[in-house]
């Protein structure tokens, strides 16, 4: 069992980095912009933090972030 554990460290260490960097700038993107499409800050932040697993922020993109 531990031999697995080696064996996929190397592919869950830069997908686990490509997560926080992704909510991280999904957190800094909802706190600097005052518009949105659809919802509000209360709102995408609430999705951003509990979707934290790639959903949240991605649906942030896709469906509430303002265009321009």
């Amino acid at each position: 069992m531990p031999d697995l554990i080696y064996e996929i460290l190397p592919f869950i260490i830069p997908l686990a980095i490509a997560e926080f960097a992704l909510l991280a700038y999904t957190i800094y993107h909802i706190l600097t912009h005052p518009t949105y499409k659809r919802g509000s800050r209360a709102l995408w932040l609430t999705v951003a933090v509990i979707g934290m697993q790639f959903i949240g922020p991605v649906l942030y993109f896709l469906l509430g972030k303002e265009d321009g």
